[in-house]
């Protein structure tokens, strides 16, 4: 099948078209499954491997937050903070760097749960703290012998990210722990947003998925019986993600997405062509 068409629409006027590229392990596919791209945040579940191999105690949001991108919400930060206790560091040992319109300095970029949980596992497994995100770091190699990606590049906040197809990207959260999955959704509002985060929506909409998004308009998620799914807006657009996964899912509660105004005022709306 052709790529999923998504347009933006204001008022009787489309301003903007959208191609999201799909895949799903049962052979379904929207575009081409072959594409290849790097899978940036939403392999964090994959990532967190480590820090929750290293312990036996873990609570629920400490998982979820390593897991995350999140927003810079109280609930979230505290979560860091938690973590990075655990880890015996303080917010100066984080290595991503800040991150722009963000509180907190290092604490506020959406990647610092991942950055705090990386350095929990160092300190669980005797490795050095510093520098863990360099690809020669023992965690950076434990990361990539579970990821197994295809070319290896540097991700916004400074750790190693690898490049998959489109179906391998679908397949990826399927390899997912259960540990990590029902962290996920037992706090999906740690993993993206109390609102509007399409990962977390999806945890709270559908019993059994986990979610999780990613740069450059990338979504992927998995069913606990084992379905995969991934999505990827062409042009790197996110806003395209949800209405698209309206499409591969059957989800009509996000198949319509509003545009609004600084007034908060809605004046168009984003959705898949039928």
């Amino acid at each position: 099948m052709e790529a999923i068409r998504v347009t933006v629409r204001r008022g009787d006027v489309i301003e903007a078209v959208h191609r999201v590229h799909a895949a799903t392990t049962d052979g379904e596919s929207w575009g081409d499954p072959d594409l290849e791209f790097f899978l940036r945040s939403s392999c964090k579940p994959i990532q967190a491997i480590p820090f929750v191999e290293g312990y036996d105690d873990l609570e629920d949001d400490e998982i979820a937050i390593a897991c995350a991108s999140h927003h810079a919400e109280p609930a979230q930060l505290a979560a860091v903070r938690k973590v990075l206790a655990r880890a015996g560091a303080t917010v100066d040992d984080l290595e991503n760097g800040l991150q722009q319109g963000r509180p907190d300095g290092k604490l506020g970029h959406n990647c610092s749960g991942k950055h705090a949980g990386m350095l929990a596992a160092c300190r669980a497994n005797g490795w050095p703290l510093h520098p863990y995100r360099d690809r020669t770091h023992p965690l950076q190699q434990r990361i990539a012998e579970l990821l197994d990606g295809r070319h290896v590049g540097v991700d916004g906040c400074g750790i190693p990210t690898f490049s998959t197809t489109l179906i391998g990207a679908a397949r990826v959260l399927t390899r997912t722990p259960r540990r990590i999955r029902d962290a996920m959704r037992a706090r999906p509002e740690l993993v993206g947003a109390s609102t509007g985060a399409v990962d977390t929506e999806l945890m709270r909409l559908r019993d059994g998925w986990i979610a999780k998004g990613g740069a450059e308009g990338l979504f992927c998620a998995a069913h606990e019986d084992g379905r995969g799914v991934a999505l990827k807006a062409e042009d790197g657009s996110y806003r395209a993600i949800g209405p698209a996964l309206a499409l591969v899912l059957g989800l009509d509660e996000l198949a319509v997405a509003p545009v609004h105004n600084s007034r908060g005022e809605v004046v168009g709306d984003i959705t898949y062509a039928p």
